[in-house]
């Protein structure tokens, strides 16, 4: 659990990245591939929470502006984690920004 402040931020995260998570299991990507994605995004979101500790005038920010710029070329590098999963969270990063460009044109 974060902060009391971070819940805001965090339902704005999650009313993005529902369309994005309904879209990867209406797709035919294999269950452990949507797994994968999935985990990447939860992983996005934690990452996002912890840039708003590092900097705090970001919450001043609207959240879409935001995350578009921290997955501008993919995601952001983890504060924990290999290069496999770098790569992954990459991709993940990558197939979201996509999507959310998309629905918005």
């Amino acid at each position: 659990m974060g902060l009391e402040k971070d819940l805001p931020p965090g339902e704005h995260l999650v009313t993005l990245f529902r369309p994005f998570l309904e879209h990867l299991a209406a797709s035919n990507l294999s269950p452990k591939t949507i797994q994968k994605h999935v985990d990447n995004m939860w992983v996005l979101g934690g990452e996002f929470i912890r840039d708003l500790h590092n900097d705090p005038p970001l919450r001043r920010r609207p959240v879409d502006q935001v995350l578009l710029k921290m997955i501008e070329y993919g995601g952001p590098l983890l504060y924990h984690g290999g290069e496999d999963q770098q790569r992954s969270f990459d991709s993940t990063c990558r197939k979201f920004r996509g999507f959310l460009i998309e629905r918005h044109r």
